[in-house]
């Protein structure tokens, strides 16, 4: 399995439209929105219908010329709309075919939050990596767990522990936490049978889609049980990362802390 924010305000969703004003047709009555800029308001009504389950991973989304009738503004805001949502890895764009709702599954989607490299090629040359999960259980959440999730101390998290190897070699450790209630049901065996993407595990039988990321990195020394499973010295440099992973609407629902080899690979963050 292979180890980013939007904010928006948005006008009412179609559900919340006054029933007196809505056209008969179900398109012709979604809001339209009231004040400027206005792209940002479409993107706002897009976010919401993601988030409501309208569209759901790899679905393919209604044309630009459908939603500027459904919205009843021009296609070029919608298309300024749809591009924001693309550079945000919400939205793929497919030539000819149209665009489709981002999913974890897909190759250049898989490696979005990881930004560890390999010193020679590239994440797509290296292949992926192979996972050997190490437990999967129910726990009650820790202080700053609790506080990172929005949970309150000694509610019920999900925290997994994994290794992640490439090429044979053991590269990354990590534990994370995930909300018991939103991931409730998710086993030792959910893990060990799912073959992809831990986040498209989540897409498809958890409903939950990881939209964003913010990280936190310091150097550290392995300890003892980081050194034995990650196969170093004890006391070898390692990098610690710590990731706290956002659904729709900054709702965190991953707390990721992870200690990095960086013997043959490298931390990579493209700036802007």
């Amino acid at each position: 399995m292979k180890p980013e924010g939007l904010t928006a305000k948005t006008a009412p969703s179609v559900a919340e439209a006054p029933a007196a004003t809505a056209p008969a047709s179900p398109a012709a009555g979604a809001p339209t929105p009231a004040f400027s800029p206005l792209y940002q308001q479409i993107k706002g009504l897009l976010l919401q219908s993601l988030q409501a389950g309208e569209w759901r991973p790899g679905d393919l989304i209604p044309s630009e010329v459908e939603l500027a009738a459904r919205f009843k503004v021009s296609q070029g805001t919608v298309r300024k709309a749809i591009d924001e949502l693309a550079a945000d890895n919400l939205l793929v764009r497919r030539q000819g075919k149209g665009t489709f709702v981002a999913t974890h599954a897909e190759q250049h989607i898989q490696y979005r939050f990881l930004r560890l490299h390999p010193d020679v090629g590239t994440l797509d040359s290296e292949g992926p990596a192979t996972r050997e999960v190490l437990g999967c259980r129910r726990v009650r959440a820790s202080a700053d767990v609790a506080a990172a999730l929005q949970l309150r101390p000694g509610d019920t998290v999900v925290q997994v522990t994994r290794v992640l190897a490439f090429h044979g070699t053991p590269t990354i450790l990590e534990d994370l936490w995930l909300p018991g209630t939103a991931f409730r049901g998710l086993t030792l065996a959910t893990l060990a049978e799912h073959p992809g993407p831990m986040y498209a595990l989540f897409e498809t039988q958890f409903g939950v889609r990881m939209v964003r990321a913010e990280e936190r990195i310091k150097a550290v020394a392995a300890h003892e049980v980081a050194a034995e499973r990650l196969q170093v010295p004890p006391g070898t440099p390692l990098l610690s990362v710590e990731r706290l992973a956002y659904t729709y609407n900054d709702v965190p629902m991953e707390l990721r802390r992870g200690l990095y080899r960086t013997d043959r690979h490298h931390y990579r963050n493209e700036l802007s």
